[in-house]
């Protein structure tokens, strides 16, 4: 039956399956590439004829997707990142990661970026949003997308005993094994999720909103502000809050050797979350700071409340050890 399926209705539901992954469906791809693959290897005068023409599918159904986020990112801006960012079941620092690697690489890493968990997601829109021409999207897109498939069909034909074996034992399971699948990709999703709810219920307590900061700013008692975001980010959005410094939670050594513990600290991010934010500033309070706590909201609550924005100047940032940089007045 299964054979029979994929015969009649293989490059149909591989070019479905890839086109729903591609937008951002819930949906794994790789896995009826690879079922694709080990059938053409065992029905070479059937199934395997079509083999280029899923190839070609595959790939066709993927850019499309892609192309629709990279149109996404173009028109929205850092907009779609920060959506992406509210939705996604990572932490938002593993966008943040994938906004620097993006800014390292260029839009050469959208070549590899379909066998890197998480940059995909990030770096097609991302692509859009920092300019990059289509023409130049598509050579790498593509490129990448005829090496993801390709590698999908490959594993299949040289696995494809053992995937014979593996769905011959799942016939006889019968519907039993559709329901374990299923089941394990629900738990696994819910665990993802209340992890992540669960960290941001424990640091909702250890904020400081807009109108405290900015009450301490008013009152000559501003604290050290750090703006931890991606030189990336930066560029789709060049405003900070007044009296910033740019600061990278790589080089946490730094902070600890120019400033005293005792300094109030406050940082800010643009992901809607906060968890990056939320992170650094723990890992600030285990390094011995006494007063650190993340901006509730981000500098997109600073900007929403109407306050003051300073647009990032031509010259290279601040190091974060310039501790000489006072705040300027709000």
């Amino acid at each position: 039956m299964l054979h029979d399926l994929v015969e009649q209705y293989g490059p149909a539901i591989v070019f479905a399956n890839v086109l729903a992954a591609s937008i951002g469906l819930p949906v794994p791809a790789m896995p009826s590439l690879v079922l694709f693959g080990a059938m053409a290897a065992m029905n070479p005068a059937t199934v395997g004829t079509q083999l280029v023409s899923v190839l070609v599918l595959a790939i066709f159904a993927t850019l499309i997707g892609d192309s629709a986020w990279y149109l996404a990112g173009r028109i929205y801006g850092g907009n779609t990142l920060k959506t992406l960012c509210k939705l996604s079941l990572s932490r938002d620092s593993c966008v943040k990661k994938t906004e620097r690697f993006f800014g390292r690489w260029g839009v050469r890493v959208l070549a590899v970026a379909k066998f890197i968990p998480g940059l995909s997601i990030v770096s097609i829109p991302l692509a859009g949003a920092m300019g990059t021409p289509y023409r130049t999207f598509l050579t790498f897109d593509s490129i990448g997308a005829a090496l993801w498939s390709g590698l999908g069909l490959t594993l299949g034909a040289l696995f494809a005993q053992q995937i014979d074996m593996l769905f011959a034992e799942a016939g006889r399971l019968g519907k039993l094994t559709a329901v374990v699948v299923v089941g394990l990709l629900l738990l696994y999703a819910a665990y993802r999720w209340t992890r992540r709810r669960q960290l941001l219920n424990k640091l909702a307590k250890a904020r400081i909103n807009v109108d405290e900061l900015y009450d301490l700013m008013l009152n000559k008692e501003s604290p050290v502000l750090f703006d931890i975001r991606s030189e990336e980010k930066r560029k789709l959005d060049p405003f900070v809050i007044p009296g910033s410094k740019f600061a990278d939670e790589r080089n946490l050594d730094e902070i600890v050797a120019n400033y005293q513990h005792d300094q109030k600290l406050v940082i800010y991010c643009s992901c809607p979350n906060e968890v990056s934010a939320a992170w650094m500033a723990k890992a600030l309070t285990d390094a011995g700071f006494k007063d650190v706590v993340p901006l509730r909201g981000g500098l997109d609550a600073w900007r929403d409340a109407g306050r003051q924005l300073e647009p990032l100047a031509d010259e290279p940032a601040p190091h974060v050890g310039d501790v000489g940089i006072s705040p300027k007045a709000v």
